[in-house]
């Protein structure tokens, strides 16, 4: 699938539009639904393959953010080869107690997965969570930025972003 043909696909697919209350607590007239395109194995399959290019030399393990990075994460990690990594917004207070499962990141190169971003503050959050753990966090790959500031705000963490689309993208597809 070209990427034009995947931009229109998640357009028809997951954008709504209406009265919506993001994450970061700001009101939107649109939001794209990531469960709709995410729950679609071609779709899935796609934006992993268009991902995969995207994803710098150096990364060793790939880190999706709860929730929705998750089946981003595992179709990319399936792509690739790299092993993958799902990252809790807090660690669990029972069994293991871990904050990130899955493959190891103390001490690896990580790359954050991740399927919209806004603002980009879950993902300042747990790039700062996973460093103290010991991974080295300098980049985050998304499926949809929706140019609300996240850029920015990441850059200003140490971290750089790359987007497989933006929200203007989207919208001339």
């Amino acid at each position: 699938m070209t990427k034009a043909a995947l931009a229109q696909e998640i357009m028809q697919i997951a954008h709504l539009t209406g009265t919506f209350t993001l994450r970061s607590g700001s009101v939107s007239n649109e939001y794209f639904d990531k469960y709709l395109f995410e729950s679609k194995p071609q779709l899935l399959r796609a934006i992993a393959q268009h991902l995969a290019p995207l994803v710098p030399k150096e990364t060793e393990v790939l880190a999706g953010l709860e929730m929705g990075g998750i089946p981003i994460v595992t179709a990319l990690s399936m792509e690739t080869g790299l092993p993958a990594a799902f990252v809790r917004k807090k660690a669990k207070d029972y069994g293991t107690r871990k904050f990130a499962e899955g493959a190891q990141v103390y001490g690896k190169n990580v790359l954050i997965i991740e399927d919209v971003i806004t603002s980009g503050g879950q993902v300042i959050l747990s790039a700062h969570d996973l460093r103290n753990t010991g991974a080295n966090i300098h980049s985050v790959l998304c499926v949809i930025d929706r140019e609300q500031g996240g850029t920015e705000k990441l850059t200003a963490a140490g971290l750089a972003m790359t987007a497989l689309f933006t929200m203007s993208e989207l919208k001339a597809a």
